[in-house]
């Protein structure tokens, strides 16, 4: 026996979407129903555990043999059930991976599982088994009854007179349709191993696999959640809510002040036209509009505050021991290959600015919203910037929290070869300072001569290395910052003409990518290889990693030029026909290199232990005794695949987690 492919079907009455796998698996009720494999490629095989069969001692044991792989599309969920499953039934064979220290000890080593959603992800496929297969025109395709029957068979039903008040549905309860169901499940893995089979030509690298498992670890261990704050946190939004919208009312005599279209006729009728309330477009009208308008305005930003689903996402996610899990989906991004977040979403978490962040944590950790009230204006606000809080370290531990200094413009001015900003980068200068003072021609200091200047050098540090123009200075906010219409084009024009190389760099991905697809052949440039063959092209990395496009082609842009189309996921969540161009491809580029430092980053410091990392942020969970310094030494180590780009670190210590 050398590889396992698996498809389970499970119960719970735990909301697998809202709470996630490691709080799934808790619930009493959990139970794995259908166990589906296939030993070494050969037939597909079902235990029908929900009717008394069980599953053969040798593929139990095949479960916790490192030298067996096994394989499911999405890999995690198969892997976290059966941990829960084993340890249920047969402890005697199950077997974690941690140590006395650690929080995984109650799963099973990721270390000889392999996924197949990881390897479409590699591809450039869609992240669904049904999704996947349909893209490579499988002739196993997933069979389309599967939701209506997970539905039934795998979550809590309603009571009703009809079903006899039942609150679950089981076997008996409808035979054709559980014969239908151990189809569905045989189904799943044979499109598996189609996939599998199809994609044989174009392993994924060891290397990957060694990334997946160290986040399987770090998703294994979790992070610890202040569960007092959470809940209180909850409680005293739900009383500033009720008091925000008694205000609301009052002053607006509207029945439900938080409907858009009751807002926008009610600010018509005094005189304000909007056609959106969104967060800029209030932000632009308190500026100029009348005192009582601006009061109704600004109450509408509170109540539109949604802080508290961060709160709620924590209290659904924690599992027992105050830890949530399973916030990182490996290869959650196709064209870079960067993770995804999951449940709380740390990637998406609001900043914090409160000058006494501890003293607001503590009044709301004791439930004193008569005190929250007094010193904060903004309650809705002030939870907003608590958020970050919620993530502790356990008892005794600290946290140390380190992110890379300007990653994106490092690698961006090294693959370029911009020499001026690898010499700011070398002397740990103010790249924006910098920027600015190659834009205008004149000295700038963050707090002394022209600083000023240095926030037109952000936001065309921020807006612009991917070849964006005016459109990405708006997005980016530049006219809220106080820029005009009229400094935009010129913004645009003073950074590409202080940044011709990185503006040389676009037009030479431009052609070396329009090459490869027009000749099918490999074509290199600044240490990047373009590779189009199979239907497929690909770009190599420094790391060896290879980024993928699916079907790619010369196509035509809306100005009348040739670009480059390819099929992948677009804006719309569907597989469509996308199109890009040089300065877009280096933006995927320079992304995933950036994420790959991080990965050799992450690799670096896996000794220590790893509980959560945001772009090219980590943080570690570690003794009182740990460094700063030392963690910030070992994660500005440069990868040898990359060796003379100039990385920092700068890192922090602290009781909770907050932006520094």
């Amino acid at each position: 026996m050398k590889t396992i492919s698996i498809d389970i079907e499970t119960y719970s009455d735990v909301d697998l979407q809202r709470c996630g796998v490691y709080k799934y698996v808790q619930s009493p009720e959990f139970e794995v129903l259908l166990f589906g494999y296939s030993v070494n490629g050969a037939e597909v095989k079902v235990v029908d555990l929900a009717q008394g069969e069980t599953i053969p001692d040798e593929i139990l044991m095949a479960l916790t043999d490192e030298k067996i792989i096994k394989w499911a599309f999405n890999a995690q969920f198969e892997r976290i059930c059966l941990s829960a499953y084993l340890q249920k039934y047969y402890p005697q064979y199950f077997c974690n991976y941690g140590i006395s220290e650690d929080s995984v000890e109650n799963y099973l080593n990721p270390i000889s599982w392999k996924c197949s959603m990881v390897w479409s992800a590699y591809m450039g496929l869609p992240l669904s088994l049904a999704g996947a297969g349909a893209v490579l025109g499988l002739e196993e395709q997933k069979l389309k009854e599967g939701k209506e029957l997970i539905r039934y068979f795998c979550t809590p039903c309603k009571p009703t007179k009809t079903n006899g008040g039942r609150v679950r549905n089981l076997p008996h309860h409808d035979i054709a349709k559980w014969k239908m169901f151990i189809s569905y499940n045989k189904r799943d893995v044979e499109v598996e191993m189609a996939i599998q089979k199809r994609l044989s030509n174009f392993p994924v690298p060891y290397f990957i696999w060694e990334g997946y498992c160290l986040d399987q670890q770090i998703n294994d261990r979790g992070i610890m959640l202040d569960m007092e704050l959470v809940k209180n946190a909850i409680k005293l939004d739900e009383i500033s809510n009720a008091e925000l919208s008694d205000k609301m009312k009052e002053l607006t005599n509207l029945e439900n002040p938080n409907s858009v279209l009751q807002m926008k006729q009610w600010l018509c009728d005094n005189g304000l036209e909007m056609d959106s309330l969104g967060k800029k477009e209030i932000a632009s009208v308190l500026k100029t509009a009348p005192k009582p308008l601006c009061a109704v305005l600004s109450l509408r930003q509170q109540l539109a505050k949604s802080s508290v689903k961060k709160y709620q996402a924590m209290n659904n996610a924690v599992c027992a021991d105050n830890r949530a899990r399973g916030m990182f989906q490996f290869y959650g991004a196709n064209r870079s290959g960067r993770w995804a977040g999951r449940l709380i979403q740390l990637q998406n978490l609001p900043q914090n600015h409160l000058p006494d962040l501890e003293q607001a944590r503590s009044l709301v950790k004791n439930n004193d919203y008569e005190a929250l009230k007094l010193l904060y204006d903004d309650i809705p606000d002030t939870l907003s910037q608590l958020i970050r809080t919620a993530f502790v370290p356990k008892e005794n531990m600290k946290f140390i929290v380190a992110d890379f200094s300007a990653i994106e413009a490092r690698v961006l001015s090294f693959l370029a070869g911009e020499s001026w900003r690898n010499k700011v980068f070398k002397e740990n200068g103010d790249i924006y300072c910098a920027s600015a003072s190659a834009m205008f021609g004149v000295p700038v200091e963050k707090h002394g001569i022209n600083s000023h200047l240095r926030q037109k050098g952000k936001i065309a540090e921020l807006a612009l290395g991917y070849g964006g123009s005016v459109g990405a200075l708006k997005s980016m906010g530049a006219l809220e910052m106080g820029l005009t219409e009229e400094e935009l084009q010129p913004l645009v024009d003073a950074w590409r003409g202080s940044n011709s190389m990185i503006v040389q760099l676009w037009w030479d991905v431009d052609r070396a990518v329009k090459s490869a697809v027009k000749q099918r052949i490999t074509t290199e440039t600044h240490d990047i290889r373009f590779i189009c063959k199979s239907g497929m092209l690909f770009i190599k990395l420094p790391s060896g990693r290879k980024l993928s496009y699916v079907k790619p082609r010369i196509g035509e842009n809306k100005f009348g030029g040739e670009s480059v189309t390819y099929e992948g996921v677009g804006g719309t969540k569907k597989w469509e026909r996308i199109e890009s161009y040089g300065p877009k491809f280096v933006e995927n580029i320079v992304q995933a290199i950036s994420r790959d430092i991080l990965m050799y980053a992450m690799q670096t410091l896996s000794r220590f232990f790893i509980c959560g990392h945001i772009h090219d942020e980590v943080i570690i969970e570690c003794s009182k005794s740990v460094s700063v310094t030392e963690i910030c030494e070992l994660m500005s180590r440069t990868p040898p695949w990359i060796d003379g780009l100039l990385l920092r670190a700068d890192g922090y210590e602290t009781e909770f987690y907050k932006k520094d």
